[in-house]
């Protein structure tokens, strides 16, 4: 089916009808940690909920209701919950998620393949979660896409420009097929683009995304990124991620102009119980209706990264959600959640 390429893919900040949380259940690699990571989505939930509508994946109907107290006790608005329920390996909504498209008040849906990162986990339950979620909320105006591709690894400026790292979008174990010219034709066609900002530089230890540009550089309005800074030289992070600060001093949009550049601060290392580094990142934020959700992981740097992402968004409110149980499966905020722009549900909300 041809896509039509008036339709781009906006910027987080566009307006939105929902977010996507898909649940973690005891089949799933959080069963470990679920008293410690269920009661961060019924944070997140609370707190959406107050912005906009969410739509919540459930891998079984004894899921749904099980979800459906822990919210009642939180005394959450039932009405802003829409319900998909299918069976899910994981819980990586941004990257299992619709890549959703706007021109005016109309919204496509790309449903694009998800091989669980290069192959390195079992996805093919989560590869099928954008069909069940299209049947079940009735979603038209949606298109298979023959390509593997994950949220977190592009970003959008809103105004013509893509930015990713080509460690992850050029990695033989995505589309071994494409070369990079072909592959830059065909996502800046296919998202109605200009122009392609790769990132050369940065890698979090413990990443399995094969450096997501959502864990590193992000857009934010305004003509801004927002980036993870690393000042410990002696750190392991230290030298890439400063050869990435380097190169976004180098970046312009389609107007020829340099970005803003905000810097966040380099949280404390963090470790896994078996003593892996864990990703812990502030750059793995997300924008929603008037408020931006930041992840935090209770270091003294937590306050700083506040502050900055306020300088980011002047216009929006800044909420820290304590995401230190997530980072323990190495994603953080972003990678759990994926917004769907105004219009996404216009068969429910208008």
């Amino acid at each position: 089916m041809t896509v039509n390429q008036s339709f781009c893919l906006p910027a987080e900040w566009y307006p939105q009808d929902a977010v996507m949380l898909t649940w973690p259940h005891a089949q799933t690699d959080w069963q470990a940690i679920l008293p410690q990571v269920e009661p961060i989505y019924v944070e997140l939930v609370k707190t959406i909920s107050q912005f906009q509508s969410l739509v919540l994946v459930c891998d079984n109907e004894a899921l749904k209701q099980h979800i459906k107290a822990l919210l009642a006790a939180q005394q959450i608005d039932a009405n802003r919950i829409f319900w998909v329920i299918t069976p899910t390996n994981d819980t990586w909504a941004r990257d299992h998620g619709p890549v959703s498209l706007v021109k005016g008040k109309q919204v496509q849906a790309l449903d694009f393949t998800f091989n669980g990162w290069g192959n390195k986990f079992e996805a093919s339950l989560d590869n099928k979660i954008n069909q069940a979620l299209f049947n079940q909320l009735n979603i038209k105006d949606q298109h298979t896409i023959n390509l593997v591709l994950e949220g977190g690894g592009i970003e959008s400026d809103g105004n013509g420009c893509l930015m990713a790292t080509t460690e992850c979008l050029l990695n033989p174990n995505r589309n071994p097929d494409f070369s990079q010219a072909e592959l830059e034709t065909l996502l800046l066609t296919r998202f109605g683009l200009q122009k392609i900002l790769w990132l050369e530089h940065g890698a979090l230890d413990g990443d399995d995304t094969d450096a997501h540009i959502d864990t590193l550089a992000r857009f934010a309005p305004d003509n801004c990124i927002v980036y993870q800074a690393c000042t410990d030289q002696n750190d392991s992070h230290f030298a890439s991620l400063n050869a990435m600060k380097t190169q976004l001093q180098t970046f312009t949009n389609l107007d020829n102009q340099a970005f803003k550049l905000v810097e966040l601060p380099w949280p404390d290392a963090q470790f896994s119980a078996e003593g892996d580094r864990l990703p812990a990142t502030y750059a793995n934020f997300l924008v929603i209706n008037q408020a931006v959700l930041v992840p935090i992981y209770g270091v003294k740097q937590d306050q700083i990264a506040l502050e900055q992402m306020q300088v980011a968004f002047p216009q929006h409110q800044i909420i820290g959600i304590n995401c230190r149980p997530i980072i323990e499966q190495y994603g953080s905020l972003h990678c759990i959640t994926m917004q769907l722009p105004q219009g996404f549900l216009s068969h429910y909300l208008n």
